[in-house]
C-alpha cells in the first residue's frame, strides 16, 4: 500500500469553492458512466423495486388533481383508507418535471425523462457535495476521485441508477449535504446547512432519525472538546425549525393524522425541547464537561419524556404494532431491512469493501496533523456510525459507502502518484493490482463470472427484475378487462396500478397490513377459506406470476392443498375462470365467478 502523504486544509477554506467546477464535471461523468452501464435496464425498461412503481403511481395521482396533503393511494384496499408513509417532498421533482414536459412531449416521453433524470440529478448533488468534502479534506485531485469512485461502490450505485425514484438516493444526498456542513468547521452557517439538511431527510422518511442523532452528537463532541457551543444550538435550531416547516408545508395542521412511521406532532416536540435546551445551555455560564454532559443528557431525557407523553404507543419501533402475519411472511423477507447477519454470504464483498474504506479512514486520521486531527476524528465517527447503522440495516449502508468513497480517492491518488515516479515494472504491477483489490475487492469474482457465467433456470424463482412475466407488460394486457377490483400477490399490486385503471387488495407497504395479511392469508389457506377472503374484498379478478419468490413462499409455508400451491401448479379451483391475455405462461389471470 503507498505510504501517507496527507496535505490537509486546516479548517473551512474556499479550496472547493475554487475546483466547485472540477467537482461538477466528474460528476457529470459519472452520471454518464452510470447511464452507459443502465443502458441494458433502461432498454429493457426494468424497475428496480415495486415502490419505485407506486412511486410513480402516487406522482400520477398527484398530477391529476388529487389533493397535496391527500396522501391516501385509493385504489389500494376497497374496504380501508391506505395512507401512505412517503412524503411529497420526494414527489415535488418529479411532479415537476413531468408537468412541464407532458405538455410539450405526452406524458408517456415525459415520464420516461424524470425516472431517468431524477435519480442522475440525485446523485449529482450527493456526489458533489461530497467531492466537495473530499477537497477541503485532501485537495482538488483527491476530490475529483472521491466523486467517481461512487462508481465502484454496489450499494451505494444501486440506490441512483434510472428508474430507481424512490427515497433513498434522496436521504443520501442529505446526508451529503450534512456532511458539508459539519466538515465546514465553523459556528453558523455549516451547523444550519446540516439541520436543515437533515429536517429534509427526516421529512422524506424516519430512516434518518438515528442519522441526525448522529450528527448532532458531533457538533456535542466539539462541544465538549473545544467549547464550541454555538454550532450545536444553530444545528438543533435549524432541525427543528426545519421540521415545523416541511411538515407544515408537506403534512398541514392540525388535521395530520400521526403515525409512528413519518414525523408526526410527538417528533416535532422532542426537536423543539431539544433545541430550546441546547440554547438556553448555550447561554448560561459555562459547565464543567461532567456538568455539561449531564445538562445535554437532562435535554434529551426531557424531550423524550415529551414524545412519550405525546405518543406513548411509538416509544418501540415503527414496525413494532405491524400484524403477525405480516411480519412473519413479509417483513422478514425484505431483505435490505434486515441485519447483515441475516443476509446472504453474497453481501460481504460490498460489505469488506466499506470496512477497508474505514480501515484506510483510521490510518488518514492517524496520520493527520495535529491542526486537522479533530476534523478527522469527526469524519471517523460519522463514518464509524453509519457503518454500524448499516450492520443494524443493511441499505444503510450505502450512507457507509458514500464516506468511503474519500478515503479510497485519496488511496487511488497515492497509487497514481507511485506509479509517476516510476519504478521496476513488477513494482507497478504489484501497485496497480493491490490498489484494484482494495478499491473493488469483487472484480475477481466479476471476471470469474464474466469468464464462466452461471446460468438461471427460468423456472427458478426469482426477483421482480428477473422474472419471466415482464410484469408491466403482462399488467398492461388486464387494461383490455372491464375496469375491477385484482387480488394479487404484493409485489405485483403497483404494476397493476401503474399500468392500469385497476384497484388491488394489496401491496408490500405496512400501513394496508390488515388487506396484506388477509392477501397473505388467501395464498397460503385451501378452499374454503381463501375463497372467503377473495369475495370478502369484492375482487373481480385474481392474478398470479409463478416464478416470483413471493408465490414460493406462499406455497412452501401453505402445503400442496394451499391456494398458492394450486395455482402455481396449473390446478386452479373451480370458482375461477381461466382468462387469456396474451401475456406469458408464467402470468396467470382469472376471472372469479359469482
Amino acid at each position: 500500500m503507498p505510504s501517507p502523504d496527507l496535505h490537509l486544509t486546516p479548517g473551512p477554506t474556499r479550496a472547493e469553492e475554487a475546483h466547485l467546477g472540477h467537482v461538477l464535471r466528474m460528476a457529470a461523468l459519472l452520471v454518464a458512466m452510470v447511464l452507459l452501464v443502465s443502458a441494458g435496464n433502461i432498454l429493457a425498461w426494468r424497475y428496480p423495486d415495486p415502490d419505485d412503481i407506486l412511486r410513480l403511481v402516487q406522482v400520477r395521482d398527484l398530477l391529476a388533481g388529487q389533493g397535496w396533503f391527500d396522501l391516501d393511494q385509493h385504489r389500494i384496499d376497497p374496504l380501508r383508507d391506505v395512507p401512505m408513509h412517503w412524503s411529497r417532498l420526494v414527489d415535488l421533482p418529479l411532479a415537476l418535471l413531468i408537468g412541464a414536459l407532458t405538455p410539450l412531449v405526452g406524458q408517456a416521453a415525459a415520464e420516461a425523462f424524470a425516472v431517468i433524470a431524477v435519480p442522475m440529478l440525485t446523485l449529482g448533488v450527493a456526489m458533489a457535495f461530497t467531492g466537495l468534502v473530499a477537497v477541503r479534506m485532501l485537495g482538488r485531485e483527491t476530490g475529483g476521485w472521491a466523486v467517481l469512485l461512487a462508481g465502484t461502490m454496489p450499494l451505494l450505485i444501486h440506490q441512483f441508477q434510472p428508474l430507481r425514484i424512490d427515497h433513498h438516493g434522496w436521504q443520501i444526498a442529505c446526508l451529503a449535504v450534512a456532511f458539508w456542513g459539519l466538515s465546514r468547521g465553523d459556528r453558523r452557517l455549516g451547523p444550519i446547512v446540516a439541520g436543515l439538511a437533515m429536517a429534509w431527510g427526516l421529512t422524506i422518511s424516519i430512516e434518518m432519525l438515528p442519522l441526525a442523532g448522529l450528527v448532532g452528537a458531533i457538533f456535542a463532541l466539539r462541544w465538549l472538546r473545544s467549547a464550541e457551543r454555538a454550532a450545536l444550538a444553530h444545528y438543533m435550531q435549524a432541525l427543528a425549525g426545519g421540521l415545523i416547516a416541511l411538515f407544515l408545508a408537506t403534512r398541514g395542521w392540525p388535521g395530520a393524522q400521526a403515525f409512528c412511521d413519518a414525523v408526526g406532532p410527538a417528533h416535532l416536540g422532542f426537536f423543539c425541547v431539544t433545541a430550546l435546551g441546547t440554547t438556553i445551555l448555550r447561554h448560561v455560564r459555562p459547565l464543567s464537561t461532567i456538568g455539561t454532559i449531564v445538562a445535554l443528557g437532562a435535554i434529551g431525557a426531557a424531550g423524550l419524556a415529551c414524545f412519550g407523553w405525546a405518543s406513548p404507543a411509538c416509544l418501540g419501533t415503527p414496525f413494532g404494532t405491524l400484524d403477525p402475519v405480516v411480519r412473519d411472511f413479509w417483513y422478514v423477507n425484505v431483505s435490505e431491512g434486515r441485519p447483515i447477519w441475516e443476509q446472504d454470504a453474497v453481501i460481504l464483498i460490498p460489505f469488506a469493501q466499506i470496512v477497508i474504506g474505514f480501515v484506510l479512514a483510521v490510518l488518514l486520521w492517524s496520520r493527520a496533523p495535529e491542526e486537522t486531527r479533530g476534523a478527522w476524528l469527526e469524519f471517523l465517527l460519522l463514518f464509524a456510525g453509519t457503518l454500524l447503522l448499516g450492520v443494524l440495516v443493511v441499505r444503510s449502508l450505502a450512507f457507509a459507502s458514500l464516506l468511503a468513497t474519500i478515503p479510497f480517492a485519496w488511496l487511488l491518488g497515492a497509487a497514481l502518484a507511485r506509479l509517476r515516479t516510476g519504478g521496476a515494472l513488477w513494482s507497478r504491477v504489484a501497485v496497480s493490482l493491490a490498489t484494484m483489490l482494495l478499491i473493488i475487492p469483487a472484480a475477481p469474482f466479476a471476471v470469474a463470472k464474466a469468464v464462466a457465467p452461471v446460468r438461471v433456470s427460468a423456472a427458478e424463482p426469482g426477483e421482480i427484475a428477473m422474472s419471466s412475466c415482464d410484469l408491466e407488460a403482462s399488467a398492461r394486457r388486464l387494461s383490455a378487462l372491464p375496469q375491477g377490483t385484482v387480488f394479487a400477490p404484493l409485489d405485483i399490486g403497483p404494476s397493476i396500478l401503474l399500468e392500469t385503471g385497476h384497484g388491488v387488495i394489496a401491496t408490500g407497504h405496512h400501513r394496508a397490513d390488515k388487506a396484506m395479511r388477509d392477501v397473505i392469508g388467501a395464498f397460503v389457506s385451501g378452499d374454503p377459506f381463501s375463497r372467503l377472503i377473495v369475495e370478502a374484498y369484492g375482487a373481480d379478478y385474481l392474478v398470479m406470476c409463478t416464478d416470483l419468490i413471493e408465490p414460493s413462499i406462499y406455497a412452501g409455508r401453505g402445503g400442496e392443498g394451499s391456494l398458492a400451491a394450486r395455482l402455481v401448479a396449473g390446478n386452479a379451483p373451480d370458482w375461477l375462470e381461466p382468462v387469456e391475455t396474451g401475456g406469458p405462461d408464467t402470468f396467470r389471470v382469472w376471472r372469479v365467478r359469482d
